[in-house]
């Protein structure tokens, strides 16, 4: 599967666009980020254009595609599989793999999968309210 218009505008809209790079919320530090969520290779000082920014976001998602298409392992609809991309995108693909969520969902519990997005709230061991509002976004999109 592949991510919907409404999933990648979903994403953006919880990353939010930055064209300088900025420091983690949680940490103050690293990751640094840019662009649209973007933290590989980002250092304090660095710059980008609004279409390196959406071109990042475009490789970014293909590597949470990837990973989410490997590790589900029942049929999803599109709802589901754009949530599960932009926890994935958030969260990475090794915490996922290994996550309540993703047995829950595998085990053929839509259900309980949903209810484990809200346990993804935390970052640095904080619980981030952005981070809350995006997992209950997430999780009613997966309910969708």
């Amino acid at each position: 599967m592949k991510i919907s218009d409404e999933g990648l505008d979903f994403i953006a809209s919880h990353e939010g666009l930055l064209l300088k790079a900025y420091p983690d919320p949680a940490t103050g530090g690293e990751p640094w980020t840019i662009g649209v969520g973007h933290t590989g290779g980002v250092k304090l000082g660095d710059t980008c254009t609004h279409e390196q920014a959406m071109a990042w976001l475009r490789e970014d998602v293909e590597t949470a595609e990837r990973c989410v298409n490997a590790s589900v392992k029942v049929p999803i609809a599109q709802s589901q599989f754009d949530a599960l991309v932009s926890l994935v995108f958030n969260i990475g693909c090794g915490n996922f793999g290994k996550s309540t969520l993703l047995r829950k969902l595998n085990d053929g519990d839509d259900a309980g999968a949903a209810e484990e997005f809200l346990r993804w709230n935390r970052a640095a061991g904080k619980v981030m309210a952005g981070l809350t509002t995006r997992r209950t976004d997430e999780m009613e999109l997966f309910l969708a």
